[in-house]
């Protein structure tokens, strides 16, 4: 049984992306967790300036405003563990960041070597002529 104690605190982030000329659905482009605040609050700007210079040189001014003078208001929504969201659109394209606090659950250690029982080690394998 699972305690409060076994349970890490995180940050579910996700990259959805949308076309805005169809109708459909918007796609999940990309997703992690981050383990703290600060390193989901990295992701966002290091995703949204690669990807502005990748659409348009020029970045458009959304963009700089939100890394300049609105990531100070996502940075504390993230320490209050609050979900936030960043949406920018390049043409007909919706790139949506979203960032939600979440518990991540502990994971079976794959170094851990599971002891065997004992005498396994006194079996010779089976051969057939």
């Amino acid at each position: 049984m699972l305690s409060g104690d076994d349970l890490t605190r995180g940050f579910w982030c996700e990259c959805w992306a949308e076309d805005l000329a169809r109708s459909g659905q918007p796609t999940v482009t990309t997703y992690f967790g981050a383990h703290s605040a600060t390193q989901a609050d990295g992701w966002l700007p290091t995703a949204l300036r690669a990807i502005t210079a990748e659409r348009n040189p020029a970045a458009p001014k959304e963009t700089w405003d939100w890394l300049y003078e609105s990531r100070i208001n996502t940075r504390r929504a993230l320490l209050r563990s609050e979900p936030c969201t960043v949406s920018v659109t390049y043409a007909s394209t919706r790139i949506t960041w979203t960032v939600h606090p979440v518990l991540f659950l502990p994971l079976a250690d794959h170094h851990e070597v599971p002891e065997l029982p004992a005498g396994v080690h006194d079996f010779e394998p089976h051969t057939t002529d």
